[in-house]
């Protein structure tokens, strides 16, 4: 354990779960730290909005009292991890960032939740999210706004912000998050930190809370996942997300590291897959990464993936013409006024959604899965933006049509993925101008391996500083 800083706060989830098996270090000393640094700088960025001190101490005292008793440690055993407040923990509140829905009390884990449970993890606290999880800001009337911990003035992305912002700022080397069109790896993006959209059918999802099933394509295109400060992390993390619940027919046995892959491996390079433009900051970051790849031996080249564009349109018309259909009253009892404002500015340019149009573009989505299926047998990796634009200042989406048009253009680029059901990793790149930047790794499904490996390899030549000190 030699090489670690003494604050064990600051320690990858790797080192840290190795540390706990060997004795190093105490579960319940790994908690403490993280909760004494949640104590320190929750209150600059309000990314934890509820602290679980009591209920954590005690299941990291278990872990200690399992591992004193012989038993075989879970890869996770002992290690500080976040939950966001849209999956059900039991006992706890999915308040999904409503008022209405405080006291909704969920009476068993979800799949996701329970397979963090199953790993060993510690659970220390519930993360923010936007008022039923459909910005790419993270705020509230619940719970109130959650800050970026690299600039009060700028989004910590959504809808897993409180996730990125936390984990940026060392409570905790890994937070649980969810996305349906970037709610991972936007967040990881805007906060500097690494996050996984793993394949659809990867991890489980099964919330007991829910009153009905929900609409069949958000089930098809929503994915559970990881977030962490290293990719190394996210593999781990991953690992334990990744175990079956039989509540979630969806899920799939597939193995998590997939047959070699001829060498060297191809990557195609799209600084504007969406069409959208680009800014300057955006291009150079994919372009260095591009570079990094090519310098440690993969072959790039400068592609744009099939009909990006107009799966990213697919996805609108499927996910704002279901939300149209069977979202539109959750927003207005349960929404909050900058939920029920980016609604009517989401939905503004969606076509009013029938049985046929809606059929016709689910039909159309296996037209995309093979274009991209033929083309990522020939270049196994896409390398692309995560946005079009760096982090966006605060309350944007929120702030009229055309700010919110703004944002849904430069975040085109996040939503082909999960109408294909690819796995996409979100990795920094570094800063610029005092913001962190960062690309997108895109594989082909069951191939999480191949993306993570590319950004382990980016990652290495762009350390980031984090866990950083929101207070200044």
């Amino acid at each position: 354990m030699q090489n670690l800083p003494p604050e064990p706060w600051r320690w990858d989830a790797v080192d840290l779960a190795r540390a706990i098996r060997l004795r190093a270090i105490s579960a319940r000393e790994a908690t403490q730290a993280v909760l004494a640094r949640c104590a320190a700088v929750n209150p600059a960025i309000n990314a934890v909005v509820q602290v679980l001190e009591e209920q954590a101490l005690a299941a990291a005292d278990a872990a200690d009292a399992a591992l004193a008793r012989g038993e075989a440690p879970g890869p996770l055993h002992g290690v500080p991890v976040t939950t966001k407040i849209n999956v059900d923990q039991k006992g706890l509140p999915t308040t999904n960032g409503c008022v209405p829905l405080r006291d909704l009390m969920a009476p068993e884990d979800s799949a996701v939740v329970a397979n963090l449970r199953r790993a060993g993890a510690v659970i220390v606290g519930r993360t923010n999210t936007p008022a039923l999880s459909m910005r790419w800001f993270t705020e509230n009337a619940l719970h109130g706004r959650t800050l970026n911990p690299w600039s009060a003035g700028h989004t910590p992305g959504g809808s897993s912000g409180g996730a990125a912002a936390a984990v940026a700022a060392g409570i905790g080397p890994i937070a649980h998050g969810n996305d349906l069109g970037g709610s991972i790896r936007y967040p990881a993006y805007a906060c500097g930190v690494a996050g996984i959209r793993p394949s659809f059918g990867r991890v489980p999802a099964f919330n007991p809370t829910m009153a009905q099933e929900r609409p069949v394509t958000a089930q098809l295109m929503s994915t559970q996942g990881p977030l962490a400060r290293r990719v190394r992390d996210l593999r781990l993390a991953l690992a334990a997300m990744a175990e079956g619940d039989i509540r979630d027919p969806w899920w799939a046995p597939a193995p998590l590291e997939g047959r070699p892959v001829a060498r060297p491996i191809r990557v195609a390079l799209s600084v504007d897959p969406a069409r959208t433009g680009v800014h300057p900051a955006v291009a150079e970051a994919v372009r260095q990464a591009g570079r990094i790849l090519e310098a440690a031996g993969y072959v790039v080249e400068e592609c744009d993936p099939p009909g990006f564009a107009e799966a990213a349109r697919d996805w609108d018309a499927l996910a704002h013409g279901e939300a149209m259909l069977f979202l539109r009253e959750s927003f207005e009892r349960y929404g909050d006024a900058g939920a029920q404002a980016t609604f009517g500015f989401m939905t503004k340019h969606t076509p009013p959604a029938d049985m046929e149009g809606l059929l016709r573009t689910l039909a159309r989505r296996t037209t995309h899965q093979r274009a991209w299926a033929a083309f990522l047998a020939e270049r196994p990796l896409v390398l692309c933006p995560v946005s079009a634009e760096p982090p966006f200042p605060q309350g944007l989406d929120a702030s009229g049509q055309e700010g919110f048009d703004r944002v849904y253009r430069a975040q085109q680029v996040l939503l082909a993925t999960p109408l294909l059901g690819v796995p996409s990793v979100s990795v920094p790149t570094g800063l610029a101008e005092g913001l962190p930047m960062g690309v997108q790794v895109i594989a082909p499904r069951w191939r999480e391996d191949l993306a993570l490996d590319a950004a382990e390899v980016i990652e290495a030549a762009c350390p980031m500083p984090t866990p950083i000190d929101p207070r200044g």
